[in-house]
Formats: structure tokens, sequence, C-alpha cells
């Protein structure tokens, strides 16, 4: 059977118990030594003291010098009556006792040499004499003219110092079992808050969690942002910083992150979100957030993010094509009945009448965008607005090429352009299909200006408010009353500004009808050019 390890935190706990009564224990004895020494000094300081004035009383000298035993006994006694002493023993200059609390000790010498004192010294010390052990203290006894008569000896008794010492180290005693039990209990709560902190976790658990994070934030192709309860952030990868063209500095608040409107009002909020599209730079991610929780604990959250550029850009291509073939689907009865109406004027010998039609045909008539088309080279640029034309027609919207188009090269950028061209073009179609202006209808004006193209969009729809002027190029923010994603003004700023140049709305807002231009640098080619000929061919 296998031995379960202890847990980490009641270690910790039994760790801190075992350090603070071991410093408790050390502390109360350096303590009681202390108090020890202190009170032996004290009482030998106090025997001093008594000794010096009994030793500066004159009538003891001229007791001591005339020999006068009963004068001696009777003030050594008042001495030690008055200070409380267990002895006062007064001798002469041979260390020979004149009084002693045991008469029968008087005229013996005394139990230590007294020669140091009688030297004209002062001693204090503890020893043991013939009532047990005291505290002394010892002075010489001097004549009025200096000379050294004898020795007055005073002494307290040890019991009195032992007594003190126990009062006071049963103080000690309960401080220190106080501040041990208060380290105690304050061990016990930061245990308590250690295991709460780590939710649990053994070390070797959070070590492995550490290991698994690293593997997981640096191993993938995703980026990664976690914020804590507080709304800091905790973790980030390489990947998140390069995604979002920002630095997430750790411990950094979520409302002073420079990322994407949508994606901090998530990191704010809280809420769950899936597959959220937005727009950092010149990227297009998709965004994931989720709220962490363990237990009824909430961690924070974690947003995820997929670099979804190239596929986005391939998206719009897909649109492309769909686009178009909606444009042959719609064209197809169209083409067939200028075939039958070719073929009916030819079997009936209208030649004249067949040619002219053949003609209008060749002259724009085939597009359905009129004579205007012919000022317009770029193949791209003629394909998509005469599919556009033909989607528009089936929503009830006219849309039109202006008669000052004028385009004389290839585009430089098709990708770009079309994002813009076919962004405002969808947006101006839908505002004109539910604005109460009829007959609906959309103007699209293009111009060359060297190598630089100016796009101007004028729908009959109802118009944009005053107040959404800006706020419509925000990703999220849809123009259509129907709802959208938010993404295709957004998409349309973006990809003019990838070339240098803007999309705005342009003329006074809140009135009927929407007019959007587009000026976007370097993106046609330059007359002369081989991609030029090949469109003007």
């Amino acid at each position: 059977m296998s031995h379960r390890p202890m847990r980490f935190a009641r270690q910790a706990l039994l760790l801190q118990i075992g350090l603070i009564t071991l410093v408790t224990t050390i502390g109360f004895f350096l303590v009681a030594s202390l108090l020890d020494r202190h009170l032996v000094d004290q009482y030998g300081q106090r025997a001093l003291t008594a000794a010096r004035v009994l030793a500066t009383d004159a009538e003891l000298a001229n007791a001591v010098a005339a020999g006068d035993l009963p004068r001696v006994h009777t003030q050594a006694e008042r001495a030690r009556a008055a200070s409380g002493a267990l002895f006062v023993v007064i001798t002469d200059r041979n260390g020979i006792r004149l009084s002693h609390p045991n008469p029968a000790e008087v005229g013996e010498p005394v139990s230590t040499d007294p020669r140091w004192v009688l030297a004209g010294h002062e001693v204090v010390d503890v020893q043991r004499g013939t009532l047990g052990v005291s505290a002394r203290g010892k002075v010489p006894l001097r004549a009025p003219s200096g000379e050294i008569l004898g020795q007055v000896s005073i002494g307290f008794d040890a019991e009195e110092i032992n007594t003190a010492l126990l009062r006071l180290i049963g103080t000690a005693a309960a401080f220190t079992g106080g501040a041990l039990l208060v380290g105690i209990a304050g061990a016990a709560w930061l245990t308590r808050v250690l295991k709460r902190r780590t939710l649990g976790l053994e070390p070797q658990e959070l070590a492995e969690l550490v290991r698994q994070r690293e593997a997981v934030l640096y191993g993938i192709d995703e980026g990664v942002l976690a914020v804590d309860a507080s709304g800091e952030v905790s973790v980030r990868n390489r990947e998140a910083e390069k995604l979002l063209g920002a630095p997430l500095e750790v411990g950094t608040p979520t409302a002073e992150l420079d990322i994407p409107t949508r994606l901090r009002e998530l990191l704010v909020s809280g809420r769950q979100a899936d597959n959220v599209i937005t727009l950092s730079g010149q990227r297009v991610l998709v965004a994931n957030h989720r709220p962490v929780l363990r237990g009824d604990v909430e961690l924070g959250s974690v947003l995820t993010l997929r670099d979804r550029t190239d596929l986005e850009s391939l998206n719009r291509e897909l649109d492309k094509v769909r686009s178009v073939t909606n444009t042959l689907r719609a064209q197809r009865h169209e083409f067939t009945n200028r075939l039958h109406t070719l073929s009916g004027l030819l079997q009936t010998g209208r030649n004249e009448e067949a040619v002219e039609y053949v003609q209008a045909l060749t002259h724009g008539e085939v597009t359905g965008l009129g004579p205007a088309a012919e000022a317009v080279r770029d193949p791209y640029l003629v394909a998509f607005l005469s599919a556009k034309k033909s989607v528009a027609a089936e929503k009830g919207v006219s849309l039109e090429l202006a008669e000052t188009s004028w385009v004389p090269t290839a585009l430089r950028a098709p990708v770009e352009v079309m994002t813009v061209v076919g962004n405002l073009v969808d947006n101006a179609v839908d505002a004109a299909r539910v604005g109460a202006a009829r007959p609906a209808r959309v103007e699209v004006d293009l111009l060359a200006d060297g190598t630089a193209l100016h796009v101007s969009v004028l729908d009959s729809g109802d118009g944009v408010a005053e107040e959404a002027r800006e706020e419509i190029f925000a990703e999220g923010v849809s123009s259509k009353r129907s709802g959208g994603s938010g993404l295709g003004l957004a998409l349309s700023r973006q990809a003019a500004r990838s070339l240098g140049g803007e999309v705005r709305l342009a003329g006074p807002a809140g009135q009927p009808g929407a007019l959007f231009v587009a000026v976007m640098p370097d993106a046609l080619e330059e007359e002369g050019s081989p991609a030029s000929e090949e469109a003007q061919s």
C-alpha cells in the first residue's frame, strides 16, 4: 500500500508552528536569563547602597573605634530592620565580626577574605555565607580622619531574588504563550490563504501547470490573451501581440489596451462569444472569448485569436465569382432574347435593322452600362459593375455608370479596388432598395487622376444620420436596416488605406441619399505600361 505524502499546506503549517515555537522558546529563555542577571545586579546594587549609607554613620565609626560592641550591634540591627536585609555585619580592620544576626558568630572572622575591602575597595557579589546564599555589598568603614576601621557588609537573601524572578518569569511566560498562540493562529490563517490562492494545488501540480502553459502558449499558432478577475492582463503569448499589433504588458488594465473596440468590450464585459470577426490593422481576426471559473470562483477570461486575413481575401474572391455567376444567370434570358431578336430580323430580311441592332450591342449595350462603359478600359471594373447591375435590377434598383467616368488604364491592385467598390455598391443598392424614393437608383462614378482612382457612389436611399457619420465605419456597426456583419465599410476603409487612400461619407448627413467617395493612390497602371496596353486592346 503506497504512502500518500503529506499535503504542502499542512507541511507549511507544521513548519511555521515549529519555527514559531522554537523562536518563542529561545526568546523566553533569553528573557529569563536577562531578568535573572538584572535582578542579581539590582539586589547587589541595593546591598552596596545600603552599605555605603551605613558606612557614613559617624556614630557607628566611633563605636567601632572604641570597641563598643553593644552599640555596634544596636546600629547594625537598626540598619538591617530599616533595609530589610538578611544580615548586616560590621568587622574591625582584622576582619573579626563585631556584629551579626547570630550572636554566636560575633568575634569570629568573616567567611570571605576581607583584605580587598580593607584595602579601600568596594565589593558586590553573590556568595554563600553562614546564613545561606545572598547578594552582598561590602564597603570599608572609615573614621572621620579617613582611616579604615573595618568593613560594613550587607546582604539580601537570594530567595527574594528567586521569588521576584519567578514572578517576572510568570508574566513573561504569559506573554510568550499569548505570542505563541497568536503566531499559530497567524500561521493557520496564512496557510488557509495560501491554499485558497493556489486553488488547493500542490507545488508539483503548479509546476506542471506552468510547464503546460508554456507549451500551450508558445506551441500554437493562435493568439492567447488572458485577464484575471480584476480585469488586468495576466497571460499573453507572442502570437497575440503579433496579431493585435500592440504590446500587451502583464498587469495592464483591459480598458487601457490598444486593441480593437469589439475585443476590448468582450474582455471588459466577460461574456462568452464565438467566432467574432474583427479588424486589427491589415488583419482580419476571428476571436473567441470564454470566462474561466473554478467551482464558484471567477478567475477571469481567455481570448483566443486566429488570423483569417488570407481566408477573408479568398472569400471576397469567391463572392466576386458568385456575383459573376449570378449575373450570368440573370443575363441568360436577356442574351437569349437578343439572339432571338437578331435571328428574327435576319430571317425576315430586315438586314439594315439587324446591322443597327448589332452596332447598338457593340457600343456598350451588351454590358448594360451604356456608352459610359467605353471610357472604362479595365475589364475587372466593367465586368464587375455589369454583374452588379444585373443583381441590382433583380432587387428593383437601377445601377448606372456616370457619363463622366473615365479610367484609361488597367487596375494595379484589383483585389483592393474591388473590395472598396463592391462594398460601397452593395451598401448603396441595399439603401436604395429600402429607401422611400422611387425609382430606386444608384450611380457610380469612376475617375482616374494619373495612377490614382477616385470612386463616388450615390444612392437614392434615406441617407445617413449625422451622429452615425463616422460610426458606420467602425467594425460591428452595420448601415443596413436588415442588419449585417458590420464589416463592409470597415473593410473598404482598410483596403483603401492599404493603398494610402481613404473612404469617407461626403455631402451633408441627415439628407435623403448618401454619397460615399473613395480615393486610392497607385491603384491604376501608368499609361503606356504593358498591362495598360493589354487592357485597352
